[in-house]
């Protein structure tokens, strides 16, 4: 199993990456460091490397301060609302990246419903447009992780705090952060991997600026400039790693703060502490459902901006291939979580039943595509798998391509759930079924899987939602009989129909809600309650 996994690793990360980085090095004269020298001494392209860090550290800064404000009111204090607020948090989650950037367009664009209501002249196009999409992107993903910081504590920390004569900003600053490090460690190093590779924002709202994720779409599918696309997929890859090594360090001096002794930390009601979060966080929210909300109603108005009476002709798909990106989209993200279900779980699995010196390499390779951007996992794929002759050269140019690189780029996440979830597994079960005469297989079969079965259910919905809406991993691998309704948004809105766009984004956001319900039912009908999907 340890194998079998390994070698999957190994052909879906290892060798695209290896392939990034072999072709950087390509030139016309030979291997050498000139793509390297030539473009680094390019005033133009030291400017996109500037403007990439330039978003990413002020859109990771200012998304911690959101996230964490937020996570702790929804779980530090007695405000109401707190389960409609924890929703609202998590709808960027369940669609494109550029559905932020498309509502900004609606609201905030030339043409947008505030420049249009109020006779200003707001232009929204390029950093403060990048900005602000991504702050909204990158906010669930921060939320989910700092909530769950935020979640537990020792009561004791803070009676002793209190009894001590610390106010409630010194007991924040001296209890509360350095019991969440390793929280905010962790969502600052997802939300900056998130912001430096993301590419659907930039590319619908960036305007003359640029960054990296756009200038690669622009050198590979624009120029066929490979050399350059490898150049900046390597740059892209050493932020995202260094973040990552960032984390661990900061994960291996983090000391547990609650232990078997722990008393639970129970907010108490106060009436101005809890009205101050409310309204901290309904305008927060506001704002994360403003651009959803606007898109949802673009797609039911006839010609934005200048007829906004009812109509339904943009879900009538009269563009080219129809619906038909929806239907492939949806295949793809089905064959994406039953991959995912059956090698991450197995990867997990052998992982942690087969402990050996083998089992640390499979756990190194099962969470290095943590650390690699989804741009650069797809160009590694063309660079890798489009010859003839490669191993897998027959699965090029089909849905299966596209179903495994969505699996491997987020397989990290996927796979540290099923791990977790797995450790619970009390030794006992294995212990009490060999001494009935079980065989490893039959064990597995018999006992480990009906208890892992929500947690794999889980793995699958994961990633079906991820495949459902990613567009950077997968926009160089698709083709005229491959194309993905994400892709569809991007091309519509380049284009000018925005309400075909916003059409295409709503179909994806329903469908993704739709297979949440139908998964959470399915678990219910087997008997299997207390499992959020959704959390």
């Amino acid at each position: 199993m340890i194998a079998a996994t390994g070698l999957l690793l190994v052909t879906f990360v290892l060798v695209p990456l290896w392939a990034i980085l072999k072709n950087s090095f390509v030139t016309p004269d030979g291997i050498g460091l000139d793509n390297f020298v030539r473009y680094f001494t390019d005033s133009r392209f030291v400017t996109i490397v500037g403007n990439t860090f330039e978003v990413g550290i002020s859109v990771t800064l200012t998304t911690m301060v959101l996230a964490y404000g937020f996570a702790y009111a929804i779980q530090r204090t007695c405000m109401p609302l707190r389960n409609v607020l924890r929703i609202v948090a998590l709808l960027p989650i369940f669609s494109p990246s550029l559905v932020q950037a498309l509502g900004l367009q609606f609201l905030l664009g030339r043409n947008g419903l505030v420049n249009r209501t109020f006779g200003t002249e707001i232009d929204i196009y390029g950093f403060w447009g990048i900005y602000i999409a991504d702050v909204v992107y990158a906010f669930p993903h921060a939320f989910l992780i700092l909530s769950t910081a935020l979640a537990v504590a020792d009561a004791r920390l803070y009676e002793s705090a209190e009894s001590l004569g610390a106010g409630a900003w010194r007991i924040f600053r001296t209890v509360t952060l350095p019991g969440t490090r390793y929280g905010l460690a962790s969502a600052g190093f997802v939300v900056f991997t998130i912001v430096i590779t993301d590419f659907g924002n930039p590319v619908v709202i960036g305007g003359n600026y640029s960054v990296l994720a756009v200038e690669i779409y622009n050198q590979v599918s624009g120029q066929a400039n490979f050399a350059m696309g490898a150049v900046i997929g390597v740059l892209l890859l050493l932020p995202a790693a260094l973040a990552m090594i960032g984390e661990k360090w900061i994960s291996r001096r983090h000391f547990a703060s609650v232990t078997a002794q722990s008393v639970p930390l129970a907010p108490q009601p106060n009436r101005a502490r809890d009205t101050a979060w409310l309204i901290y966080s309904l305008l927060v929210a506001a704002v994360i459902l403003s651009l959803v909300a606007i898109v949802i109603y673009a797609s039911f108005v006839r010609l934005w901006p200048y007829n906004l009476s009812f109509s339904l002709r943009h879900y009538e798909f009269d563009v080219q291939n129809g619906l038909q990106p929806l239907w492939t989209s949806i295949q793809v993200a089905i064959l994406t979580a039953v991959i995912s279900m059956i090698f991450v779980t197995g990867a997990a699995y052998a992982n942690h039943a087969f402990p050996m010196r083998a089992s640390r390499v499979l756990y190194f390779l099962a969470i290095l595509p943590a650390a690699v951007p989804g741009m650069v996992l797809g160009l590694g794929y063309i660079l890798a798998f489009n010859t003839p002759g490669q191993p897998i050269y027959w699965m090029y140019d089909t849905i299966l391509i596209i179903a495994f690189c969505n699996v491997y780029h987020y397989h990290a996440q996927g796979f540290l759930l099923a791990t977790t979830n797995i450790k619970q597994i009390s030794s006992t079960f294995d212990e009490a079924s060999a001494t009935l005469g079980a065989t490893k297989l039959k064990t597995v079969w018999r006992v480990t899987l009906p208890i892992i079965w929500p947690t794999v259910l889980a793995v699958g919905v994961f990633f079906f939602m991820r495949a459902m809406v990613t567009l950077s991993a997968v926009i160089f691998l698709i083709s005229p009989s491959t194309q993905l309704a994400a892709v569809s948004v991007l091309y519509l809105d380049d284009r000018g129909a925005l309400n075909q766009a916003a059409a295409f984004a709503v179909c994806i956001m329903a469908t993704v809600v739709a297979f949440l319900v139908l998964a959470q039912i399915a678990l219910r009908v087997a008997g299997i309650r207390g499992v959020s999907l959704v959390r």
